[in-house]
């Protein structure tokens, strides 16, 4: 049965890192919303185009776990309403899903994304502190039966 990987965690993370050794490792297919907003957009702020890049990366997880292959999707998963989205579709195509939590301090991700911001890495965006304490309040981390 395929498994389809939500990386959840807030921007500072270690997000992508994991993802790119869940990646290399498992191996699955991963699809990070970030670098296509980069790419194509060049703005990871704007929300309108942000939902139609998830949603064709969607499609994309949708048929490679329906081929019987593991995806990773990067996409942050802020609330247990989009975590549960989320499992709901790959239940419905057969797959199995597996929450990784990366559950990092708020004075840690503060530092990391001052560090992250003198010299963003390709396919990044900055995030200053003002949008990080936003963030902050509105993310629900998962719960102990969520990550069963």
């Amino acid at each position: 049965m395929p498994v389809l990987h939500l990386i959840c965690g807030l921007p500072g993370s270690g997000k992508t890192t994991l993802a790119r050794q869940l990646e290399m490792s498992l191996p699955a297919l991963r699809l990070a919303p970030d670098e296509w907003m980069s790419r194509i957009v060049g703005d990871g702020f704007d929300d309108e185009k942000r939902a139609a890049i998830e949603a064709v990366q969607w499609d994309i997880a949708a048929k490679a776990l329906s081929l019987g292959v593991a995806v990773i999707l990067e996409n942050g998963f802020w609330t247990r309403q989009d975590r549960e989205h989320f499992r709901s579709r790959a239940a419905a195509i057969g797959a199995r899903t597996k929450i990784h939590f990366l559950d990092v301090p708020h004075a840690e991700l503060s530092r990391r994304l001052a560090e992250r911001n003198r010299t963003p890495p390709p396919d990044t965006f900055r995030v200053n502190q003002a949008q990080l304490d936003c963030y902050w309040k509105i993310f629900e981390p998962p719960t102990p039966d969520e990550l069963e």
